[in-house]
């Protein structure tokens, strides 16, 4: 476990610095085309082949993080009941509004974020759902101490605040991703909230209850505890992806794009810390042995129970 613990910091770090990275090759670099020029052959190869994937790796660093630390703390079986439906439903609504517009408004994907599936979706869009879903609903049961036995109200109130901490996510990531000087999508009809359509957030959030409330049901009888140290992780996740979209939204953006800013702030991201900040503390979490789940019952936060 001390080598997966070692390889998911390894995995977060490379994820924060490729943010870092490509906030500086949109924002500095690309406006500047004096600086690649000036740059010897091997560095302008260089530039352009980071430039090329650097959507890519971020997201995929992102996810490899997030599945390392969910496998470590939740087990390989509470793992794959949130991967794959976040994955498969995501997918499924990215598709279906990429060819027909609903839920999320008439849009299509440009270049920059992998290979499309269909011809229609980058394959680092589903992984994206993923492992930012992943976080939102694991801060959220962690903040309201959702575990074994709580009532249905307290599982419904963590599936609806975790909807909303990823659609204040989407706040500042859609008017960077498509509005931005270097756009990776592109609504076809101009929306009325900041150029989104409003049915884009109905979609999002629609997205992200669908799936978590399958997960959640795939989750019932798992014995999960939470504590603040514990959800460190998905903290600095979220906290970096929305850092990647304000910093872009605000720096590169018209300054009306400070509203939606500050409602990804006051949706997000102060939600997002008090939860961390209330969840219990990390000498009262337990996580109790799952008799039909081995790799829950392994985990280093039944070591501590024990």
């Amino acid at each position: 476990m001390k080598q997966l613990l070692m390889q998911e910091r390894f995995f977060l770090t490379i994820h924060i610095l490729s943010t870092l990275f490509g906030l500086a090759g949109l924002l500095i670099v690309l406006p500047n085309p004096e600086l690649i020029i000036n740059l010897p052959p091997i560095g302008q190869s260089f530039f352009q082949l980071s430039m090329a994937g650097g959507g890519v790796a971020y997201i995929v660093f992102g996810a490899i993080a997030v599945s390392l630390y969910a496998y470590r703390t939740l087990g390989l079986a509470t793992t794959l009941g949130f991967m794959v439906p976040s994955i498969v439903l995501s997918l499924s609504s990215e598709l279906l509004g990429t060819s027909t517009g609903f839920p999320f408004g008439h849009y299509q994907y440009l270049n920059g974020l992998g290979y499309k599936i269909a011809d229609l979706v980058p394959f680092t869009i589903p992984l994206s759902w993923f492992y930012m879903g992943l976080t939102c609903y694991l801060l959220a049961r962690g903040g309201l101490k959702v575990r074994l036995g709580s009532s249905w109200v307290r599982h419904v109130a963590a599936l609806a605040v975790a909807a909303i901490l990823l659609t204040a996510w989407d706040l500042v990531l859609d008017p960077a991703m498509s509005q931005a000087p270097f756009p990776f999508w592109q609504f076809q009809d101009v929306g009325e909230f900041f150029g989104m359509p409003y049915r884009n957030l109905t979609g999002w959030m629609g997205t992200g209850l669908v799936f978590m409330t399958v997960a959640a049901v795939l989750w019932r009888g798992k014995p999960i505890v939470l504590s603040r140290s514990v959800l460190t992780l998905p903290l600095l996740v979220y906290l970096t992806n929305f850092g990647f979209g304000a910093v872009i939204t605000v720096v590169a953006l018209d300054p009306k794009f400070l509203l939606p800013t500050l409602l990804s702030v006051l949706f997000g991201v102060i939600p997002a810390i008090a939860l961390w900040w209330t969840a219990i503390g990390p000498d009262m979490a337990t996580l109790e042995p799952d008799s039909e789940s081995p790799e829950v019952a392994d985990s280093p936060m039944n070591a501590i129970a024990k």
